[in-house]
């Protein structure tokens, strides 16, 4: 076997664990990625505003409006506008928002990040060089994404 082909194989490998694990978090909590990253950094930040949000999690504020009125209709997150300020509208998570948050299952990055940061340093700058180096050969270098590991266009998903 060629080893470009053993390549591909790992590459596809990657994208078949990131699409298992994103169809048993929707399965098990009824959240997608994008959502489960929201409404978490929601419960971490005080009242945060959704360019906040979006800011954090580096997704564009658009999709993260798109994502919280998704959240919002299904009762999980609640928009309040501020007191002082009427332009400016804050974001906290319902009862049934932090019940969910809590009832679900860790997204599959974190699991990454533990192992990645397990690494040495010079492994882990190989890796970063390694997987930029393939983006850029697929000339997905340039391609907007956040640091989620989800299969699928953010914004084009209609599950968000």
């Amino acid at each position: 076997m060629e080893k470009y082909d053993q390549l591909l194989i790992s590459l596809r490998r990657v994208i078949r664990a990131i699409s298992i694990h994103s169809r048993q978090l929707n399965k098990e909590s009824g959240l997608t990625g994008p959502q489960l990253m929201v409404m978490r950094k929601i419960g971490e930040l005080d009242a945060p505003l959704a360019k906040q949000v979006a800011k954090e999690i580096t997704l564009s504020p658009a999709t993260v409006t798109t994502i919280l009125d998704r959240l919002e209709s299904r009762h999980l997150v609640i928009r309040t506008r501020s007191e002082t300020d009427k332009r400016k509208v804050h974001l906290s998570l319902s009862e049934a928002g932090q019940t969910l948050l809590v009832d679900s299952p860790r997204p599959l990055q974190e699991h990454f990040i533990k192992r990645y940061q397990n690494l040495e340093e010079w492994e882990q700058s190989q890796l970063l060089s390694a997987v930029e180096r393939i983006a850029s050969m697929m000339d997905a270098d340039e391609l907007d994404a956040a640091p989620v590991l989800l299969v699928g266009q953010i914004q084009a998903d209609e599950t968000l």
